[in-house]
């Protein structure tokens, strides 16, 4: 289909510009990142190529393993353990949109282990939003069309909405994490998209929304008004080559990107500028997540470009110097930082993918 041809031609094009890139940088792991190594590698022929985690309070990783529709557990030494099956459609997902193949995308742990799950499938009945309880089994929770991408995630633990970068349909979905029909809270021309995808990674931070669009290589802020409003979408970073999924350090604005094309991390300063830190020297098979915790950083690689060794890396992050404020901490929470339960949101517990 002619949405397929596009990625196709435009994945070849990418994937000669990065291993021609690969072959003449020598390890480039880049201060404040240092000492990377492999924590897993995963079988690609299985369709193991995560693609987004969320943070465990004891240490572990939950993942999302994209083209296997599955979710596990990883240990901090690698042990794996799966956690979820999501329904596969019959035919692969032919009709999702850009791939042309189901995945299993963005993803959500609330403070009782429930997960939620971004699923895009090319159909109407399996597009959307799964939860998972605890040793559950998986349940939609918010339907989407077949023409939508769910991708990055977030929940205001505050006000208990999700929300959800749909990277095809050009739209911030707003929606409770009890399930339910979604709103568009934002959509406009920073959220566009040109061939591939709009609206990528999604995060919480300091009473704002912030998010990439891969296609225009940019990351956004946009604040959240007393009544839960968007503001006026700020761009806080541009050239970035095809940015995906993204983590703060603390609670400053300094952010660690995955470059999911340009097969490499980057380290974006609060004026825009930024420095790579990570590349293919390294490890790195076309980042999509990245996940920081106590002086590590993790950083998932799907390999959806170069078809070699879908793994997960993890690499000491110097974290002394650049936090140079702290910044008031407002009660939001990015998709992958672990939270405090929360009693006025006991009954929300039935939610998550």
């Amino acid at each position: 289909m002619p949405i397929m041809f596009t990625m196709k031609a435009a994945v070849a094009a990418a994937a000669v510009a990065v291993v021609a890139a690969t072959a003449v940088t020598a390890s480039a792991a880049t201060e404040p990142v240092s000492n990377p190594r492999i924590l897993v590698h995963y079988d690609l022929a299985a369709g193991q190529q995560p693609e987004n985690v969320a943070l465990e309070p004891d240490g572990n990783l939950d993942v999302t393993l994209s083209t296997a529709g599955q979710v596990e557990r990883v240990s901090p030494t690698g042990q794996r353990q799966l956690l979820a099956n999501l329904p596969a459609p019959s035919d692969g997902g032919v009709n999702t949109p850009v791939l042309g193949f189901s995945l299993a995308t963005g993803l959500v742990r609330t403070a009782d282990g429930t997960l939620y799950i971004g699923y895009a499938a090319g159909h109407d009945d399996l597009t959307g939003i799964w939860r998972v309880r605890p040793g559950g089994t998986p349940t939609r929770i918010v339907a989407l069309t077949a023409a939508s991408f769910p991708n990055g995630m977030a929940l205001d633990e505050r006000t208990g909405n999700l929300y959800i970068a749909d990277s095809t349909r050009e739209t911030i979905w707003r929606v409770p994490i009890t399930g339910g029909t979604p709103n568009v809270w934002l959509s406009g021309p920073e959220l566009n998209r040109s061939n591939l995808l709009g609206p990528n990674g999604l995060r919480i931070h300091n009473g704002a929304i912030w998010l990439s669009n891969s296609d225009q290589g940019t990351l956004l802020r946009v604040p959240v008004d007393g009544n839960g409003r968007a503001g006026a979408v700020e761009t806080k970073a541009t050239g970035l080559t095809f940015p995906d999924d993204f983590a703060f350090i603390d609670h400053t604005d300094k952010i660690i990107v995955a470059l999911n094309i340009a097969n490499e991390v980057a380290l974006v300063q609060p004026n825009g500028s930024h420095t790579i830190v990570l590349t293919g020297a390294d490890g790195l098979e076309g980042p999509t997540a990245i996940a920081i915790r106590q002086g590590e950083l993790y950083v998932l690689s799907a390999a959806f470009l170069l078809q070699k060794d879908p793994n997960i890396l993890v690499a000491d992050l110097a974290t002394r110097g650049l936090i140079d404020q702290e910044e008031p901490d407002t009660g939001d929470r990015s998709d992958s930082s672990p939270t405090p339960p929360d009693t006025n949101h006991q009954a929300l517990h039935q939610r998550r993918h």
